[in-house]
């Protein structure tokens, strides 16, 4: 029998590996491009949305087959779950990994380009075939984002043509 090598990467106690939390991350990444809820992928590979939760937060681990099934469903080879992957994970970016899972920052809280609401909007708005309707819309999402002072629009300059100079 072999003996277990003692450098492979473990998970700690109650913490995700950070090979875990990339696989789940890319799930995650792949689902909410594709559109599709927790409980539709749940659906499709035979697993709760609770338990997709935890496979893409890194805290259940994605079995060979259950990677095949989930990689089948999203339309990816199982190899995408692994790229940006390096063979070099030192103990600093283990710890990294692990306080920004156990305390995130605000801006990773809630990324808007990753909010189900960002891309049904996103999808209804090119639906409208009228450009200068799309064009009226955003102006009017940027007129009710000026209404809140903490909105990052006032700090953005305005797209198009200059405004005509009065005499």
């Amino acid at each position: 029998m072999a003996a277990k090598s003692k450098t492979a990467v473990r998970r700690t106690k109650g913490k995700p590996s950070d090979i875990d939390l990339h696989v789940g991350g890319r799930v995650k990444e792949r689902r909410m491009e594709l559109g599709m809820s927790q409980q539709d992928l749940g659906r499709m590979i035979g697993i709760t949305f609770q338990q997709l939760q935890k496979n893409e937060r890194g805290f259940n681990r994605l079995s060979a087959s259950r990677l095949y099934e989930t990689a089948r469903a999203l339309d990816v080879p199982v190899a995408y779950f692994f790229e940006g992957l390096t063979h070099s994970f030192d103990a600093a970016r283990r710890k990294a990994i692990a306080a920004a899972v156990s305390h995130p920052l605000p801006s990773q809280v809630e990324d808007p380009a990753q909010k189900r609401e960002t891309l049904d909007m996103v999808n209804a708005y090119y639906m409208i075939k009228d450009r200068k309707v799309r064009q009226q819309i955003v102006g009017t999402m940027r007129a009710l984002a000026r209404t809140d002072g903490d909105s990052p629009i006032h700090e953005r300059p305005r797209r198009g043509r200059p405004p005509k100079k009065t005499r």
